[in-house]
């Protein structure tokens, strides 16, 4: 899954308009423009497409927090040079105020069955022996299920 797909995945979820989408990129600490932000929202095959790289998401990602929680005193949120999809997720589980609960909810809405375990293991250090790598379909499927959780109308 590529970052450009999570960042659309989050846009079309929560309706976000380009003007909020750099108010999220600014409480991230990024500046960026309304031409940077469309093309990394444009199909792929576009003339103009841009990737967006991990440290802009990562920005954008401490920006989704800052927006859905608030920001946490003083402190400076550091963005991270390189991502993976247990980072991603994990900061989804922070934006959203997600137990393990709700993330299997998620799935659930996606048609997908997950137990407590399989979930935590995502959310683990590297060095646990029960830590398990996040997939792309795995975070392609909670995205999915939080899009139609959180779309129905």
């Amino acid at each position: 899954m590529t970052n450009n797909d999570v960042l659309k995945k989050i846009r079309y979820t929560f309706d976000y308009s380009d003007s909020q989408m750099i108010e999220v990129f600014e409480k991230g600490d990024l500046t960026v423009d309304r031409a940077q932000v469309s093309n990394w929202l444009k199909k792929e095959d576009a003339e103009d497409y841009k990737n967006i790289y991990d440290k802009q998401l990562a920005h954008f990602l401490n920006g989704f927090i800052v927006t859905r929680r608030g920001k946490k005193d003083d402190t400076k949120i550091v963005a991270e040079q390189s991502l993976n999809n247990n980072i991603i997720l994990r900061k989804m589980k922070i934006a959203l105020n997600l137990k393990v609960e709700g993330i299997i909810s998620y799935l659930n809405e996606a048609g997908i069955q997950a137990s407590k375990s399989e979930i935590t293991a995502f959310f683990r250090k590297p060095e646990q022996s029960q830590y398990r790598l996040c997939k792309d379909q795995f975070l392609r499927n909670f995205l999915m299920g939080m899009q139609l959780k959180l779309r129905k109308n």
